[in-house]
């Protein structure tokens, strides 16, 4: 079920690269040709950057695909390099809950107020927020979850396979 919602939500992030990309062109087109700004171009471009990054975050999680620096861990030994990859882990655990946390009190503020962007369309604030959350949060349990099978793999196996 994870990778479902991994795959979803990577989905999800790939088409707001291409309507954000398609949103820049025709906004830039219109602009030189007809001397007209699509409406609201920038607000909507900077909520698609909000799903373009956090969307898929739990799945290059999952794939451990984050920027990481070995040039100490390379030295030590695999067994003990594997407790710190766990230890990263839940430190990353713990580091998302007040993100999650503030993220979710934010959603719920804007939803009760239904506050709005200032532009032309009047477009709601609470779908990034959305968006934001909904990352986020997926991003926390792929970590919850590689935490625990890190953990079992380390006492059955001595160590995380880490090519």
């Amino acid at each position: 079920m994870m990778r479902r919602l991994e795959s979803l939500f990577l989905d999800v992030a790939t088409m707001a690269v291409v309507v954000l990309a398609l949103m820049i062109f025709f906004d830039v087109v219109s602009l030189n040709l007809f001397n007209v700004s699509v409406p609201d171009t920038v607000i909507i471009v900077r909520e698609l950057m909000v799903v373009a990054i956090l969307m898929p975050l739990a799945a290059a999680t999952a794939q451990r695909a984050h920027i990481s620096v070995e040039f100490v861990t390379n030295k030590l030994p695999p067994r003990l390099v594997s407790w710190f990859i766990v230890f990263g882990t839940v430190f990353a655990v713990l580091a998302l809950l007040p993100m999650i946390l503030s993220g979710y009190k934010d959603l719920m503020h804007q939803m009760r107020i239904g506050s709005e962007f200032y532009g032309d369309l009047g477009l709601p604030q609470w779908p990034g927020r959305l968006a934001f959350v909904m990352g986020i949060l997926l991003c926390w349990i792929r970590l919850v979850i590689m935490v625990f099978q890190d953990i079992h793999t380390i006492v059955t196996k001595g160590q995380l396979d880490l090519s």
